[in-house]
């Protein structure tokens, strides 16, 4: 090292001269270092970063962009299935009132049914009872009267003469009284 004249003092913020050119040729070789074998893979690394954070965002879109479309498929076919509802459920509704007619109107046509079977049946047992009560009422009337004659009056046709005159009588009596 050289001394500097005895009064001065170096500073300290300046280094001598020999350490100056030896740390600027160390500066320099790393600095060349750097930039001919760090600086190409840096900035290739920030590259293939900016390209994957770019590409990303671009899926990102496209996964966004597909997945709206997605949505409005789904709230389409959503309306599109409420829509079929509301139609299958007033269509089930149309139908059940339908068949609750058509139950009704068979009901009330087996109730006439019944009612002019019930008609024809009673019309049929009073006719029986009728031509019934007639031969009891003749068989009657033919033993009182024989009793009261005193001879036996067993001739039927004339027997069943007399007693559907006598019964046709008592008929259009009763008939008049009404």
């Amino acid at each position: 090292m050289i001394q500097l004249a005895a009064g001065e003092e170096q500073s300290p913020l300046i280094p001598p001269g020999p350490e100056l050119l030896v740390g600027t040729i160390a500066f320099a070789i790393v600095f060349f270092f750097f930039w001919k074998k760090l600086l190409p893979n840096i900035n290739k690394v920030l590259e293939q970063r900016r390209e994957a954070i770019e590409g990303g965002i671009e899926k990102a879109e496209a996964a966004q962009t597909e997945a709206q479309s997605v949505l409005e498929q789904y709230k389409a076919q959503l309306a599109e299935a409420r829509h079929e509802a509301a139609r299958l459920r007033q269509e089930a509704q149309e139908q059940g009132a339908q068949l609750i007619a058509e139950m009704r109107s068979e009901g009330q046509r087996q109730r006439e049914e019944i009612i002019a079977a019930g008609h024809a049946q009673i019309a049929a047992d009073r006719k029986a009872a009728s031509q019934s009560l007639r031969q009891d009422v003749g068989q009657l009337a033919t033993t009182l009267a024989g009793k009261l004659v005193g001879e036996s009056l067993e001739d039927h046709a004339r027997q069943s003469r007399t007693i559907d005159r006598f019964l046709d009588e008592l008929e259009e009596k009763a008939e008049a009284a009404r």
